[in-house]
């Protein structure tokens, strides 16, 4: 017993020495300005949409994005309808974006599709010069002046931005706020802190702008692991490339409502997040060791954790035995031990839920009652993680589509803000 505790211990230690740098980020995200930026020049982009079966929702991206502070006739829309049963296609037509139809059952997923899109935009519409993508899932619905805010970061020379991801169905259930609570930390206190510190952001699925040239350089967008936005921004990371944030660039996206959906979708993160790892882990080693603090932070971002919870899981479950079959005197130890470790987790994402709650107040769209109530549910959902991520271990992975269905327009959810606004 005492072997255990002592190994709970060293886990423990280890894991805050490789995270303390994160809750910097926490007092850097409160107590720090973020930087502003302004624009000389209006740049033309095209908006990219990759969409799977998505004639529900992607009406409401397009009407979105059409309705942008920014000169229409610098923004053009295309959407690849990708292996699509439904009428994503007439929908995206209608709606006034350009669309090819691909199918194509061997290259299944986001990435593919993407490269194939990229492909044709160069092909069909070179005399359009583009200086960049701006890419978005087909749920997303964006605020008018997202276009307008990217530009400013990419006329300052940004060539890869990520924006600030909200959710449009936070109050639905304790999963989708799980989600949502995640997505708005990650932006108010890792992007937000790493874009004030100097350091390299990273791109979080959607709502991001790609430069031209970026494309140009790989040669397409050749990122087709499961978690093809986690490989992208490492690829950028350790190839010299900052990722900028664009916190008033506001996206909000749709999160999975049963925990089923949610199991798919974390089990390909979790291993992609494993694939990524293998493929880059060395490099960022070797960065990181040379002195490259946004590789060491992807480092982290990548692998730790995991592995830290899953060796402290092997390391309790491998103490059921000892309290068994052992001295009875040191049931009171180990059960001790495994509510230490419980509990830390635990305290960890509460604190977390609670100051990203109280922070981003005013972005979350639901009562009083549940913006506290998922502050507690918060470490539950975190910790479903950790038999995801084991499971992803071993298990062979496929990417499949998740079903979206909440359609609201931007002004459905500009009233939600009013009522939350109201309410206080």
């Amino acid at each position: 017993m005492k072997v255990i505790v002592f190994l709970n211990f060293a886990i423990s230690l280890i894991f805050t020495l490789c995270y303390f740098y994160q809750f910097v980020y926490v007092f850097v995200g409160l107590f720090k300005k973020s930087k502003s930026f302004t624009a000389e020049k209006n740049h033309r982009y095209a908006v990219v949409i990759s969409a799977r079966n998505e004639g529900n929702v992607i009406g409401n991206l397009i009407n979105s994005i059409q309705k942008q502070t920014y000169p229409s006739d610098l923004l053009d829309i295309f959407v690849v309808a990708d292996n699509c049963t439904d009428d994503t296609a007439e929908v995206a037509r209608r709606a006034g974006a350009t669309v090819y139809e691909r199918f194509n059952q061997e290259w299944v997923g986001k990435g593919y599709a993407l490269d194939w899109l990229f492909s044709l935009i160069k092909e069909d519409y070179s005399e359009k010069q583009y200086e960049a993508y701006i890419v978005f899932d087909a749920d997303n619905v964006v605020a008018p002046t997202f276009v307008e805010e990217m530009n400013k970061l990419f006329d300052n020379g940004y060539r890869v931005i990520t924006s600030y991801r909200n959710s449009k169905n936070y109050g639905e259930n304790w999963i989708t706020a799980g989600y949502s609570l995640w997505f708005l930390r990650e932006a108010k206190f890792l992007n937000n802190a790493r874009m004030i510190l100097g350091t390299s952001s990273a791109v979080s699925g959607t709502g991001f702008l790609v430069s031209a040239e970026v494309i140009e350089q790989n040669g397409g967008w050749i990122h087709h692991l499961l978690t093809e936005d986690i490989e992208f921004t490492t690829d950028c990371i350790v190839n010299g490339e900052t990722i900028g944030y664009c916190k008033n660039a506001v996206l909000y996206d749709e999160q999975p409502t049963t925990f089923y959906q949610s199991y798919l979708q974390r089990l390909r993160w979790s291993r992609g997040f494993y694939q990524v790892f293998k493929k880059y882990g060395r490099r960022l080693f070797a960065k990181s060791f040379r002195g490259c603090f946004a590789c060491f932070d992807m480092l982290m971002t990548l692998m730790p954790a995991m592995l830290l919870t899953l060796l402290s899981v092997i390391v309790n479950i491998a103490s059921i035995p000892v309290g068994i079959f052992g001295d009875s005197t040191e049931w009171p130890m180990l059960l001790e031990t495994l509510g230490q470790t419980v509990l830390s987790f635990f305290v960890i994402f509460l604190i977390l839920g609670g100051i990203t709650t109280i922070t981003e107040w005013k972005q979350i769209h639901c009562s009083k009652v549940k913006k506290i109530a998922y502050i507690l549910t918060f470490p539950l959902f975190m910790l479903t993680y950790v038999p995801i991520s084991i499971i992803a271990l071993f298990k062979q992975v496929k990417w499949e589509p998740i079903k979206h269905s909440v359609s609201k327009s931007l002004s459905e959810i500009c009233q939600e803000q009013v009522s939350v606004e109201k309410e206080m």
